[in-house]
């Protein structure tokens, strides 16, 4: 034997997968506001991992706006965050409280639903309805 780890080598595969990931990511916001922020803004935006802008929809942000009591409006950082784990692959879940809370206020979540351990996981297809239904608010991040 050569002594040459073979290229199925798992840390080379790891290393991959997370410059990949990393490229997925670039489109995620880094610069999270809060709602109540984001509807002071004449051109509700973010900075993304890349440094690219990203645009919230108005017509949306007042969608959020209208449901939600208005002590959550300083609490809610914008956009939501559903993470999607490698090892889980029909789940994803959310590490915000108050993301939780806004989205069982808008009927997307049941309310008998918890967080454990920090985080609420649902289905994939779950959380890509949502994000088609409140675009711009909601995003999926890898891990």
């Amino acid at each position: 034997m050569s002594g040459k780890h073979p290229m199925t080598d798992d840390s080379i595969f790891t290393r991959w997968m997370r410059l990949e990931i990393g490229k997925l990511n670039d489109g995620i916001v880094s610069e999270c506001k809060s709602l109540a922020e984001l509807l002071t803004e004449e051109k509700p935006a973010s900075r993304t991992k890349s440094g690219k802008e990203h645009t919230f929809d108005r017509s949306v942000l007042q969608t959020m706006d209208e449901k939600l009591p208005l002590d959550l409006h300083g609490k809610l950082k914008l956009p939501i965050l559903f993470f999607s784990d490698t090892k889980v692959p029909d789940s994803c879940y959310l590490n915000d409280s108050y993301s939780l809370e806004a989205l069982q206020i808008h009927g997307e979540l049941s309310k008998m639903r918890r967080m454990q351990q920090g985080k609420i996981w649902v289905g994939k297809s779950i959380a890509y309805a949502i994000m088609k239904k409140y675009p711009t608010v909601v995003q999926i991040a890898m891990r």
